[in-house]
């Protein structure tokens, strides 16, 4: 019989069966950044990123208060944030 040792590990399905609207929302932002400055992963080379990613995080939460919509991209808000969260936090990890 073939084993598995997958105990004590995320269970990434989880996320993906709980999240997908969620993450295909995030997916769209990334695309959008993508398709506006022309490289994918160009985030991980912007100068001061940490910093500028809270900043846009920021702006977008208050935008948020406005509106739900982002004017520019056509995406919601709250897609925007958990974008600019997920570049602080993969950069905060690494870091470690």
């Amino acid at each position: 019989m073939d084993k598995k040792y997958d105990e004590g590990k995320p269970m990434v399905g989880l996320m993906m069966k709980d999240f997908s609207r969620a993450l295909t929302a995030v997916a769209e932002v990334s695309t959008y950044g993508c398709l506006k400055y022309g490289c994918p992963s160009g985030w991980e080379n912007v100068k001061d990123a940490p910093v500028r990613y809270e900043d846009a995080l920021g702006r977008h939460q208050l935008a948020k208060a406005v509106s739900e919509v982002d004017e520019e991209s056509g995406l919601l808000h709250a897609a925007h944030l958990a974008w600019n969260a997920l570049c602080v936090l993969e950069l905060k990890l690494r870091e470690e």
